[in-house]
């Protein structure tokens, strides 16, 4: 219970922090401004690992959580309480962004600005990117270490600084369904569900190219 209260944790918080950054410059006009939006992404993302690595992993994120169980580094059985406080987490942020920012039209939704065959295929490609890196520094099916917060936090604010104009650098199904669940724009959702998890899955498979299968314990 411990794991999945954190995972609910971090993951409310994350959301809450992006997403609401996200809010406050469209209520704003563009006051916290899109690199602003980029470092408090890759900042909260930082502190939440380094906060809660040691004990759920800090996965906060539906498609790692599948992925860390398709490399075998996780047990499946885990996979769907995982996601569920996951998933709870990001609604709660989203609800109470709802009340403190009530005209916020998009609540930090991710909305892309470009035809949805390509967001999905930056999606797939930006959710590589980072499983790569999460897969590489983390221990097991842990994100922890000193190096490891680092490593993941900066590759989601380079990925949030330059992909964000165009598909809002989602790349985890849970921050997208948050927004979508108290603001009602689902247009565009299935693309933000699907390709995080097949980028994070193809991750897996190049990194089984590279390392030896005693790598691959739970």
């Amino acid at each position: 219970m411990k794991k999945y209260i954190s995972e609910g944790i971090g993951t409310f918080s994350m959301v809450f922090c992006g997403t609401g950054a996200m809010t406050i410059n469209e209520i704003t006009k563009g006051e916290v401004t899109h690199v602003g939006i980029a470092i408090t992404w890759g900042l909260i993302v930082m502190a939440m690992i380094y906060a809660f690595g040691a004990i759920s992993g800090a996965h906060f994120n539906p498609a790692v959580t599948i992925a860390f169980a398709f490399a075998k580094k996780f047990k499946w059985k885990e996979v769907p309480s995982y996601i569920l406080a996951q998933s709870l987490g990001a609604i709660i942020a989203s609800a109470i962004l709802v009340y403190l920012f009530p005209t916020s039209e998009f609540l930090g939704g991710t909305i892309p600005s470009i035809d949805d065959h390509k967001a999905f295929i930056l999606e797939v490609l930006l959710t590589y990117f980072l499983m790569v890196v999460i897969i590489h520094v983390s221990t097991g099916s842990k994100e922890i270490g000193t190096m490891a917060g680092i490593a993941v936090g900066g590759v989601v604010l380079l990925e949030a600084m330059f992909a964000g104009p165009i598909t809002k650098a989602s790349m985890n199904p849970a921050r997208s369904l948050g927004p979508a669940v108290l603001s009602g724009n689902w247009e565009h959702q299935w693309l933000y569900f699907t390709a995080p998890v097949i980028g994070a899955i193809l991750a897996v498979l190049s990194y089984r190219l590279v390392r030896s299968d005693s790598d691959f314990k739970v």
